[in-house]
């Protein structure tokens, strides 16, 4: 299942890694892959329910599993509350970690009722990003974070 929905994904090799496979065989861009060393966050998936970096599971471990990407935290054409918040914060800058941070905010605040400043920023400790040093990032959490609150 990926996204909700029974995938079939041919043509898919035994070292294919399930980054690979999502990107290549079943058409979903979103996670992308920068080190591909589990090392920057940006391949980030969740795999039934727990985060992990897509790049470092191969796609036949991931069969008969669950995986949700960025793409399928969107009900249609209604974002979820955290990729709209990154919007509204303006915490995309390239887009490229974008994906890895929104699940990793994501993860979090499906986590913890009410993180810190602290919670936060460990939450998003293994997303790298060069392009918003991060403030606008920790201002789109904070945002997702008081929007669920009211």
């Amino acid at each position: 299942m990926v996204n909700g929905t029974a995938r079939v994904a041919d043509g898919v090799l035994e070292s294919d890694s399930l980054l690979t496979m999502l990107r290549e065989r079943l058409d979903l861009p979103g996670s992308k892959g920068a080190c591909e060393q589990g090392e920057c966050g940006s391949c980030s998936v969740y795999l039934d329910g727990v985060l992990v970096c897509s790049c470092l599971v191969l796609a036949a471990q991931a069969d008969g599993h669950g995986v949700l990407t960025v793409e399928g935290l969107a009900d249609g054409d209604r974002l979820d509350p955290v990729q709209q918040a990154f919007i509204d914060a303006g915490a995309v800058q390239c887009g490229f970690c974008t994906p890895g941070l929104v699940l990793a905010a994501h993860d979090l605040l499906g986590r913890h009722r009410d993180p810190s400043d602290l919670e936060i920023r460990e939450a998003l400790a293994g997303n790298l990003c060069r392009c918003t040093g991060y403030e606008k990032v920790l201002d789109a959490v904070r945002l997702a974070l008081a929007r669920r609150s009211r």
